[in-house]
């Protein structure tokens, strides 16, 4: 399993956010942990970004383009419902005529692309697969007058290619929606910007998606002291924290790459991972604990081992 990742070069910090939108530094950091994000520039679109984190993942896997069977764009802010972006992912890679979809899970997108990937290798349908996260908020999809929304989300996308293991490298996923909170995270009908229920998403976060992260360890039979790293995804740092302490895992590494990057939704755990790698806080063989939720609700989380 190799990781790629991209980040646009543009940062906005707090501070710069805050000439603009009526909040300031502290009161972001306070609620939220984040710190700064990355904002795509003209260039940097849901497939551009795409591009570049399936490639650098292609490259840590030691693979070609021409080796993937299939490609799984996870992303919920690509600008046009038809064609998907997959396909011309695929293409500017230079995949040759792989399988190619999009999967529209929100923030759960892309541990719901790694089971679907780990299904497609299980039936022999495929024997390498490129799940990528890609998200591009910034530009489109947020209402800068929204100090409770705006402030939240960056672009970026992170990859991952899944393949042949000896051993299983990715464990039992799960998984689940509540479709009754579908409005607490949306695009209301009529409107044109993300819009969120803060209070009633944090609550449901710590109150019901905290508790699963043990359900993911008890499916995969793996005792929370094996963990090497916990990723949920990166939504909120108090979340993140919440989810950490649930797992009780001392000496697991837990992922915040929230504080630098801000919530990318589905490309939050992939690009957490790629910087703990980059970081050397992890290595091949360490088990590390995924779990991602967001809009829907959905969530979805497995255990992987590094390879």
């Amino acid at each position: 399993m190799g990781f790629g990742d991209y980040r646009p070069p543009r940062v906005m910090t707090n501070t710069e956010l805050s000439r603009t939108v009526d909040t300031s530094d502290q009161w972001i950091q306070s609620r939220t942990g984040i710190e700064q994000r990355h904002v795509a520039g003209s260039d940097d679109t849901v497939v551009s970004m795409a591009v570049e984190a399936g490639g650098k993942a292609l490259a840590a896997s030691g693979l070609g383009p021409r080796d993937l069977d299939a490609v799984i764009l996870a992303t919920c802010t690509i600008p046009r419902a038809i064609p998907g972006g997959a396909a011309t992912v695929a293409a500017q890679l230079g995949c040759g005529s792989p399988a190619a979809f999009d999967l529209n899970a929100a923030c759960s997108g892309f541990c719901t692309g790694l089971e679907v990937a780990a299904g497609l290798l299980g039936r022999g349908a495929a024997r390498h697969v490129l799940v990528v996260g890609s998200e591009r908020f910034t530009a489109e999809w947020l209402d800068w007058a929204d100090p409770g929304v705006c402030v939240l989300f960056g672009d970026g996308a992170g990859a991952a290619v899944v393949g042949p293991s000896d051993t299983p490298d990715i464990g039992p996923v799960v998984w689940g929606s509540d479709g009754t909170g579908a409005g607490f995270i949306a695009v209301p009908e009529g409107d044109w910007a993300l819009r969120m229920d803060g209070r009633n998403v944090y609550r449901w976060a710590t109150t019901h998606v905290a508790p699963l992260a043990l359900q993911v360890c008890e499916a995969a039979g793996v005792d929370p002291t094996e963990l090497a790293a916990i990723v949920p995804h990166q939504a909120n740092l108090r979340i993140v924290d919440a989810i950490a302490k649930q797992v009780a895992a001392p000496d697991a590494v837990v992922a915040s790459d929230v504080v630098n990057a801000g919530n990318t939704s589905a490309a939050s755990v992939p690009l957490a991972v790629t910087r703990l790698l980059a970081e050397q806080r992890v290595r091949r063989g360490d088990l590390v604990l995924l779990l991602s939720f967001g809009a829907g609700l959905s969530w979805a989380g497995q255990i992987i081992r590094l390879s």
